[in-house]
């Protein structure tokens, strides 16, 4: 396992959707472990194949209490089958959107479908936290950036921020 480098804002791999992982086989698991590495090193609460520069359609995924057992879980070519309802996702955050949280319109209740690590299907509703996250990282993979789902005023200020910040560091 291997922790690697997560991409940032204004990265345009972020920006290209995902391709669908054809057969999950050991190169999948591999990329599945070092994604759930990254996810941990940062720290963060999930993590999309895309973030670490891979052109897959994997998330990884661990809402579990910081100080408890680690219940890190994959989704493989995830999609969203169904939402409903509306709550307030608020100061969320995104390691590729780093240094900046903003409250977030997201769907109550999700239902979720895609492949587990074994590449056997799964079928499952989330609520709550765990239905911000899927939606979070699945936008990921549609080259959707938590930054798109807030206001344009909010989000130009940020990246005229991002364009400051890389001034002065070239």
């Amino acid at each position: 396992m291997t922790a690697r480098q997560v991409l940032t804002y204004p990265d345009p791999f972020l920006r290209q959707p995902t391709q669908p992982v054809a057969a999950v086989t050991e190169d999948t698991r591999r990329l599945i472990e070092d994604m759930i590495e990254t996810m941990y090193a940062e720290p963060g609460v999930g993590l999309a194949a895309i973030q670490i520069g891979v052109d897959q359609s994997v998330i990884v995924y661990d809402v579990s209490a910081p100080e408890g057992e680690r219940q890190a879980q994959a989704l493989i070519n995830p999609k969203i089958l169904e939402q409903s309802g509306s709550q307030l996702s608020e100061n969320e955050g995104c390691l590729s959107v780093p240094d900046f949280r903003a409250d977030v319109q997201r769907a109550a209740r999700v239902r979720v479908k895609g492949l587990d690590r074994e590449g056997r299907p799964v079928e499952f509703a989330a609520e709550g936290f765990l239905a911000i996250v899927l939606q979070h990282e699945i936008d990921h993979l549609r080259g959707i950036l938590f930054i798109d789902r807030i206001s344009s005023l909010k989000r130009e200020l940020y990246k005229r921020r991002v364009k400051k910040q890389m001034k002065h560091s070239a």
